[in-house]
């Protein structure tokens, strides 16, 4: 399946697209196993994390799918089922059966705006106020410990690192859309 962010062809070559070089992965199978993919890496890693917090959530009745919305509509304000399908990647039935789920269990409402009703605005009830704030506590243990055993100056460099990546990755996709776009 084609991503619709890139362009279908010429074929997409990131060292020219974002001014950067590096050669440290070729195309031999020998060189991308799973215990050399950092793709494959940072993926396990983060179902590993996700797994772990399901654990420690689910003694207050939350899956990993239900916990993120309600931190989204209470620390970022991300308060409609579209804007919380987007920045979650997961499209707007997914949501809609998400919220049932959140609202069945009284953890959410939904409310439709008097200005415009087709927006639906997301709020928490008081009962999903109180459970955000027993989240955030699970979510620093479990990234605790994962880090276990790393020093502080690890941990540093670390998140400096994938800082990095993630510029390289958002630098070469904003090239290419301003490169499709003219």
């Amino acid at each position: 399946m084609q991503d619709p962010v890139l362009p279908s062809s010429p074929p997409l070559d990131p060292a020219s697209v974002a001014g950067l070089s590096c050669c440290f992965y070729n195309s031999s199978p020998g060189d991308l196993t799973a215990d050399r993919n950092i793709g494959l890496l940072i993926r396990h890693l983060h179902v590993l994390m996700h797994r772990v917090i399901d654990l420690r959530t689910m003694p207050l009745g939350l899956t990993a799918n239900q916990w993120r919305p309600l931190l989204l509509v209470r620390y970022k304000g991300i308060d409609t089922p579209a804007e919380l399908a987007r920045t979650m990647n997961v499209d707007t039935g997914a949501m809609t059966r998400m919220l049932d789920r959140l609202e069945t269990k009284g953890f959410v409402r939904r409310d439709r705006i008097a200005e415009d009703r087709r927006v639906v605005k997301v709020t928490l009830t008081d009962i999903g106020c109180t459970l955000t704030e027993q989240i955030l506590p699970i979510i620093a243990d479990a990234l605790n410990l994962h880090l276990q055993g790393f020093s502080e100056d690890e941990i540093r460099m670390l998140l400096a690192l994938l800082k990095r990546m993630i510029h390289n990755g958002e630098q070469v996709l904003q090239q290419v859309s301003e490169a499709t776009a003219s």
